[in-house]
């Protein structure tokens, strides 16, 4: 009998202990609604609804509703945003058309989610006193420019369009955004090649001043809203949430660009009106064109033409827009 006691008692332990860890699997499920998207930022104009949603608190807040907690991350340039991306730190993020393609040619597994367009919004800025007077001038003298940026694929088109090899009549030099203005000062560089609200921000300044932009060579300057592709087949809720305020964002600015633009004033560090005037060198879209693939398309084949990459994807098929459709179409 007192076996069976024993026994009982063993049985009984047990079957408490299952309960007891099956109680704790079901919070452990239910903790795991209450998940997390890493979103990845910088400080450009071709960006300005996502910083319009960020500064608004509509990212934050519509991502709560869903049991979603945004992360922000601020970046300088894409580069930086392709290593952490790399490392599995971000989920969706903002980019020009050269980090964008040379991280899918690199082997990330990136697709493009939306399109955040472009304009004659990069430019070539010298010093006043350099003597540089056409980018003809600039055989045999120094580019800043921050490689693997957008302003690299302009410099190329740039300088081809001069009648100047990319490889061999210039020295190109690696510059941070934020050394733009010091280096050309100093004559460490003979020109930069940047993009707005810098370019905007440099031009107004004593002692530098714009000598082109993408416009003069039909460079329109593509960025795009880029996601990991695993994020976005598991998690297409957050992917729409996102889009759906991205888009509120670029509606709300249209209607009143000179609000937003006060409102950003502190972000960007740029007076109101120079971020207006950045700013209206953009299209903001959702929806990729034709012609947006074409251009990114173009990219590759830059890179691959300069010797930065060797794997010539097709951008076509890295781009996955469908959610960005239905936004746009209220569905």
């Amino acid at each position: 009998m007192k076996i069976i006691k024993k026994l009982a008692l063993a049985i009984a332990l047990v079957l408490f202990a299952v309960s007891v860890i099956g109680c704790g699997s079901s919070e452990t499920n239910s903790d795991s609604k209450n998940r997390e998207v890493h979103l990845a930022i910088q400080p450009s104009c071709a960006f300005v609804p996502l910083v319009i949603a960020r500064e608004s608190g509509w990212i934050d807040e519509a991502m709560k509703e869903i049991g979603v907690t945004v992360v922000w991350t601020d970046f300088e340039s894409g580069p930086p945003m392709n290593e952490s991306f790399a490392a599995g730190q971000q989920d969706i993020g903002v980019i020009g058309d050269v980090p964008a393609v040379s991280a899918v040619a690199a082997g990330q597994k990136n697709v493009y989610i939306a399109a955040a367009e472009g304009g004659p919004s990069y430019g070539m800025l010298v010093a006043d006193n350099s003597g540089v007077n056409s980018v003809a001038d600039l055989k045999g003298k120094k580019i800043g420019l921050t490689i693997g940026s957008t302003a690299q694929n302009l410099t190329e088109k740039l300088l081809a369009n001069a009648g100047l090899d990319y490889n061999t009549d210039v020295e190109v030099i690696n510059i941070s955004t934020g050394d733009a203005q010091v280096v050309l000062l100093n004559g460490d560089v003979d020109a930069v090649v940047i993009w707005e609200p810098n370019v905007s921000r440099l031009d107004a300044l004593d002692g530098i001043h714009l000598l082109t932009d993408g416009g003069d060579v039909n460079f329109p300057g593509m960025n795009v809203v880029f996601a990991r592709k695993e994020f976005v087949d598991a998690n297409p809720d957050i992917v729409k949430v996102y889009l759906e305020q991205y888009w509120r964002a670029t509606k709300a600015y249209e209607e009143n660009p000179a609000a937003y633009a006060e409102m950003l004033s502190g972000y960007f560090n740029l007076d109101p009106n120079l971020i207006a005037q950045a700013a209206s060198k953009y299209q903001y879209v959702l929806q990729f064109s034709e012609e947006d693939i074409a251009g990114l398309q173009d990219t590759v084949s830059f890179l691959v033409r300069i010797g930065s990459i060797t794997n010539e994807i097709t951008v076509k098929d890295h781009v996955a827009d469908e959610i960005a459709k239905q936004v746009i179409n209220g569905k």
